[in-house]
Order: C-alpha cells, then structure tokens, then sequence
C-alpha cells in the first residue's frame, strides 16, 4: 500500500523498496472533479432579432453533437429544432446587447421564449423608446423599474447577508420579466428581515416562500483525491451505487469503516462504509447528498468514461490514475497475486509494471473503458519506475453489493431482456470466468469475469459468455 503522512515517511518507504499507498498529510495536488467542458452553441442566426454581423454568428456546424443529444433528450425537441433553436438565441442575444447599449439607463432587462423562434422582448422604463426596440425586431416592455435600480438592490442584499444567517432566505435574484427583486424564502418572515437590514424598498422586491434548501453539487469521479479524518490523502477508485446510495470504492488501507471523508476541495463528503486490510485491501465510502457518482475515471483532467469491469488478461494493457502522479500505464503481469507489506499479507491482488506513488492509493487501475481495480501499494515510483499491486474491483462490488456507474443516467433495475426470458441471470452480478447461468432456457458459461449490466444479457455478449 502506498500511505503519505509526510515526505520523511516517503523518503523512508522508499529507501526500504515498499510504498504504502495511503494518505498524505498535507495539501492535495488534485481540485475538484470538473463536469464535461461546456460547450459553446453555434448557429447562423435567423430570428426576429436583427441578424449579427459574419464575426459575430455562432455557427450551429461548431457545436458538440452531445450538447445537440442532450437538448434533444431534455428539451423534447429533435435535432433540427435544437439547431434553430441556439441560432435564434445567438441572434437574439447581440440584439439584445445592441439595444441595451441603446437605452442606456431605461435598459430594464431582455429575455427570450419560444422553443423555436426564440422571440426577444426587451423592458424599459420609457415608452419612448419602444419604437427603436421594435425596430430591431424585438417586443417592447415598459416596466417602473430600470436593471441598474434592481441590481442596486441586490448588491445591498449581498452586503447585508455577509453579516447575517441567510439559510431560511437561501436564494434571492433580479427577475427581469417581472421587474421585480425575487426572495425565495422557507421562512417569509426571515426574507422580510434581510429586505430590512439592507435598506431595500419593499416596492422593489417580492417573497417567494419555498423549502427548497440549495447545497453545493460535487462530482465523483475516479483518481481524484480525498482525504480521511482530516489528514491523510488517498484517490477515488470507482464511483459506484448501492440502491439509492451513491459512493465510491476504494483501498481498504486508506480508512475504516466510520472514518469520515472530505473531498480534495476540503467538503464534507462521505464515511467509509466497510473495509478489510490487510487480507484484502478493499472498502468503500458512502457518499453524502452532496456528492454525485460519476462513471468517469481522470485521464490528465479529462474524464475517462467507464463501461464494465471485464477482468483483463496477462500481458494486457492497464492504466492507473491517482491523485498524486495523474495517469500512467503498463502491462498486467500476474492475477492472484499475494504481497506482504509492514501490516500483512494481502491476497489475490493483480500484479502490474505501472508505477505509482504515496497518495496514489485507492485509485483506479482500467484497461481501456473496463474498470480492473483499485492501487493497493508497490515499490519503486513515478521517476525510476516500479511495481504496483491492485485490489481487483470485481470482487469489491461483489462483496459489498455495489454497482459499477457505467452510466450518466439511472437505468433502474436490470432488464433480464425483451420477453422477460427468466432464467439465473441477473444484471448486477458479479460472475467469474467458469460461472454457469441460464437465459432464455439456454445455459450459458461465463468467458471473462465482469459485472452484469443491462444490455449485456448472455446472447448478447459472445465475449462474456458461451452457450453450452
């Protein structure tokens, strides 16, 4: 296992040849988990708004295809909608910030609505000026208060609230189609108090009650750090679920089970749920309301989708990413392996030439988009090159009734297929290489170890199984 409390430690792990793979006491090198790079929508603009000029178009031929598939998914639109779609709103947006230069101090906001069209409106305090909004080929709104009054006032809510409890007032905004500065309250009585402290006419603002109570939103995500009992540091393995529960799975040297975790941007995260070290070296954490299970895995900063955990073979390429030397990658070189550290003997570990280091443990060892397992400990590092042992994941998710994330989305329970075919097999099982199931009212021998999941019924996936 490699264990990081201080680099003495380190420079003593390394002088005897054996690096505990756990935690680091100290700063973590790794942020937190960034989501999939935004992407930037692009379209010629065709809308009522006056059309931009060439440099200022957004071309729709620019934007990612996923961005396309998820407007389509979300917004129950097809393609060809979400194309015109972003290019009415690129259009609609120069005009908007045309007119709002225009109108100087009687600017009171702009907004679009319309799936397709995308049809700008444009407030001002002065009906004067609803001939120039018009003739830009947007509809005028003549509303009591200007965008700078309303921002005015917010900025004074900002600056009362830096002195005071806001939890039962937790979010307040200018909303420019009703003019109005919005207070979404659990407790009215406490948004009326704020309105107060911060000297803000009640004419300006509405209250909103709601029990909605906003938290931060963190990602897992596999090989990003975090840290146990405050610290020590130790790398996300897989993100995984367990019914409702989302988590991770990680190295059992890293914590015991009730040791509680904070990501690497130092928020509370989750508690270790299990643990087994030595014997094994598995655990794993359960996550709080605030952390969501990803199936990605960082390559370089990149997120590394997941799709299985099919056992890859000796002499295949694996790869390990952790948070204290990123990503590197070497050859399988035995299964079943036993090693002894300081603290005993672990079993049935996966011999690898990937090099790792102190902090890197728990991490995530993949071959290709196929989760393997999780960084046990080795010897060597990252500069001279070494050995590194890991914790297959298979029997992780077997022993704690864990479920690989594959996917962004939740499938629900597993499907046995069309037709409900019946038989032993069953989505979410873990099965080794031998393991015998029916399907269909066919029996099927099982080629490669890996966790069932929807979509990978027995005839299927000729790789995974054979009919017998």
């Amino acid at each position: 296992m490699l264990q990081r409390h201080s680099r003495a430690a380190l420079a003593a792990a390394v002088a005897t040849g054996a690096l505990v793979l756990t935690g680091l006491s100290g700063t973590a090198n790794a942020g937190t988990a960034p989501g999939a790079a935004a992407a930037t929508a692009t379209a010629p603009a065709q809308s009522r708004a006056a059309a931009p000029t060439a440099a200022e178009t957004l071309r729709t031929a620019d934007t990612s295809a996923a961005v396309l598939r998820a407007m389509q998914r979300d917004l129950g639109i097809d393609r060809r909608q979400a194309e015109r779609r972003l290019a009415n709103e690129a259009a609609a947006g120069a005009t908007a910030g045309r007119l709002r230069a225009a109108l100087g101090a009687d600017f009171a906001g702009a907004w679009v609505h319309g799936a397709d069209s995308a049809t700008l409106t444009v407030a001002t305090t002065d009906p004067a000026d609803a001939a120039a909004i018009r003739a830009r080929g947007a509809e005028p709104a003549v509303v009591p208060h200007s965008l700078a009054a309303l921002d005015a006032a917010k900025a004074r809510l900002d600056r009362a609230a830096a002195h005071r409890d806001t939890a039962d007032t937790p979010v307040w905004y200018v909303d420019v189609r009703t003019n109005t500065l919005v207070l979404e309250a659990v407790r009215p009585a406490a948004a009326r108090s704020l309105l107060a402290a911060a000297g803000v006419d009640a004419s300006l603002a509405k209250v909103v009650k709601s029990a909605e109570r906003p938290r931060p939103l963190y990602d897992l995500r596999g090989g990003d750090a975090y840290y146990i009992n405050g610290n020590t540091r130790c790398s996300i393995g897989f993100p995984i679920t367990r019914g409702t529960q989302q988590g991770f799975a990680t190295a059992g040297h890293c914590g015991r089970a009730g040791y509680p975790t904070t990501g690497a941007n130092q928020v509370s995260q989750g508690t270790f749920q299990a643990s087994v070290f030595p014997g094994n070296d598995m655990a794993w954490v359960a996550a709080n309301s605030s952390w969501t299970a990803t199936p990605y895995v960082s390559q370089n900063g990149q997120n590394l989708q997941v799709t299985g955990s099919t056992v890859a073979t000796v002499g295949a390429s694996v790869c390990r990413s952790g948070s204290t030397t990123g990503w590197h990658c070497g050859t399988v070189q035995q299964l079943n392996t036993s090693v002894t550290y300081q603290e005993g003997t672990v079993s049935g570990v996966t011999r690898t030439s990937v090099c790792a280091e102190p902090g890197d443990s728990g991490g995530s060892f993949i071959s290709g988009s196929q989760a393997q397992g999780v960084t046990s400990g080795g010897s060597g590092d990252c500069t001279s090159g070494g050995t590194t042992f890991f914790q297959p994941i298979n029997p992780i998710l077997s022993a704690y009734g864990l479920t690989l994330k594959t996917t962004t989305d939740d499938p629900g329970p597993g499907d046995p297929g069309p037709g409900n075919p019946g038989g032993t097999w069953a989505a979410g099982t873990v099965y080794q290489a031998g393991d015998t199931v029916t399907y269909g009212g066919a029996s099927y021998r099982c080629l490669q170890g890996h966790q069932a999941q929807p979509g990978w019924e027995p005839p299927n996936v000729p790789a995974l199984w054979q009919r017998v």
